[in-house]
């Protein structure tokens, strides 16, 4: 069993910064990645920033340079520092968990239940 917790989130301005937190525990062989996703009202989930243990980071176009994912814990723990938040930012971020469950032999995805992160004048 695995379970994904997030924290973080809340309401801003615009331009202001909000710092998300993630972790995965139980029953872990091997983390893949873990990565940030929002889905805003109407919209798809998408993808935000994700990372690898040994570093290796992507980002959404929309969030490159305001948007920086960092990790540790041999990457079972992710954060996702948010800058110069825009309005069009505001959804809810959910944390997934790529990872490899002991016994189970294969690569599964676990999310967290989700942040609500609002940006309004």
């Amino acid at each position: 069993q695995v379970q994904v917790e997030e924290s973080g989130g809340g309401s801003v301005q615009p331009g202001g910064s909000l710092r998300l937190s993630c972790a995965a525990s139980g029953s872990i062989y091997n983390v893949n990645a873990m990565g940030w996703y929002r889905q805003a009202p109407g919209k798809q989930r998408e993808l935000v920033a994700r990372i690898s243990p040994d570093g290796r980071t992507n980002y959404a176009d929309s969030v490159k340079g305001r948007f920086t994912i960092s990790g540790d814990n041999f990457g079972a723990t992710a954060f996702l520092q948010m800058n110069g938040l825009k309005v069009e930012d505001t959804a809810v971020y959910y944390c997934n968990a790529d990872v490899v469950p002991h016994g189970l032999g294969m690569r599964s995805n676990y999310w967290g239940q989700g942040t609500r992160v609002t940006v309004i004048s």
